[in-house]
């Protein structure tokens, strides 16, 4: 088994050292920046380091050893979803992420301008993440032919953002459908989290055309997977365990897949039922209990558990694609388990 805790501790002391440089540097400049380096340092303290981890075993499984250059690339994956999370919160107006203030909460609580100065500090952290990535110690041949695909994880990532936020202020004149909630999880979720990472490593590492094939037959229904299981999350899951509100999705009203779902086998009463409460800023506990109680009913929970039990088992099956080494393979398995896999 991959030892996926020595692993995040590797990842977690890059990171660590990153936000000592930066906070050191940042002040140097003016002492009145110690909010950004507080919201900087509280930023990266927390992460199961997934995107990480494809990235190191995308590298692996192209015959690449073990180096702590890799570490620091992989790394700069945990930048990027910093950064993606903390506009993500401001998008969405949510105030809690791994049991802690989201950082526009923050800036919030301490009377300070919030949203402009958690947009100023999600900026900061993709600044960092290429930074981190291009000067890992990796050889400038290798990091050069990244390029495409770092480019594309950017532009996928935004579009992905951009066609929720399109597509959650639509509502409720446009219905969200499950293929157009399924293609933001590919762009906002599936690509950075998984496909890329993955492509990235073995891009660095050398692999050939058809490994980075496989990593796409791999990695996108992986990544929808776990978009599918953050909806339920979002909706189902215990705050307590979470770390995240889970009145969030239903009061923004976001177009997710279990969201559909539920509106294509709801009856006429239920679908006024669904458009007095979803999209309702001020939705109660009690009121989200009657949706979740309807989209358990209707079998609209159940649903999305079988297109993740598919999703996953199609991504396993990838991995018997192509050639690579038998740990690199094992730790794909396992990985695909445990990112989709996450309980409620």
């Amino acid at each position: 088994m991959h030892d996926h805790t020595g692993f995040k501790e590797r990842v977690d002391g890059v990171l660590v050292r990153l936000a000592d440089e930066e906070e050191e540097t940042l002040l140097a400049l003016h002492t009145e920046l110690f909010p950004l380096t507080e919201q900087l340092r509280r930023s990266l303290a927390r992460g199961k380091r997934i995107r990480a981890a494809f990235l190191y075993w995308g590298w692996r499984a192209a015959g690449q050893p073990d180096c702590e250059a890799v570490i620091r690339a992989a790394a700069a994956m945990e930048l990027v979803h910093a950064a993606a999370c903390t506009h993500d919160d401001i998008i969405d107006g949510s105030r809690m992420r791994h049991g802690q203030l989201t950082a526009h909460a923050a800036f919030d609580a301490a009377g300070q301008r919030s949203t402009a100065l958690a947009m100023i500090l999600g900026d900061l952290l993709m600044g960092y993440a290429g930074h981190l990535f291009t000067s890992c110690g990796l050889p400038g041949a290798y990091l050069a032919r990244t390029v495409p695909l770092w480019t594309a994880l950017m532009r996928e990532t935004m579009a992905g953002e951009f066609l929720e936020v399109l597509r959650t202020a639509a509502a409720p004149a446009r219905e969200p459908r499950v293929a157009e909630s399924l293609e933001v999880a590919r762009y906002k979720t599936a690509k950075y989290t998984v496909e890329r990472p993955l492509q990235l490593g073995s891009t660095l590492g050398g692999g050939p055309g058809a490994l980075s094939e496989a990593f796409s037959a791999y990695g996108l229904p992986l990544g929808e997977a776990f978009q599918l299981r953050d909806d339920l999350l979002g909706t189902f899951g215990d705050p307590a365990r979470t770390g995240k509100s889970n009145l969030d999705d239903l009061r923004g009203g976001k177009p997710t897949a279990l969201l559909a779902l539920t509106l294509e086998a709801a009856g006429e009463d239920d679908r006024r039922l669904l458009a007095k409460l979803v999209g309702n800023p001020e939705l109660v506990p009690e009121e989200a209990a009657s949706v979740r109680e309807l989209m358990d009913r209707c079998g609209a929970r159940q649903r999305v558990e079988d297109m993740i039990r598919d999703r996953i088992g199609r991504a396993a099956g990838a991995l018997d694609t192509v050639p690579m080494p038998a740990e690199a393979r094992s730790a794909l398995r396992e990985l695909a388990g445990t990112a989709a896999d996450r309980s409620l």
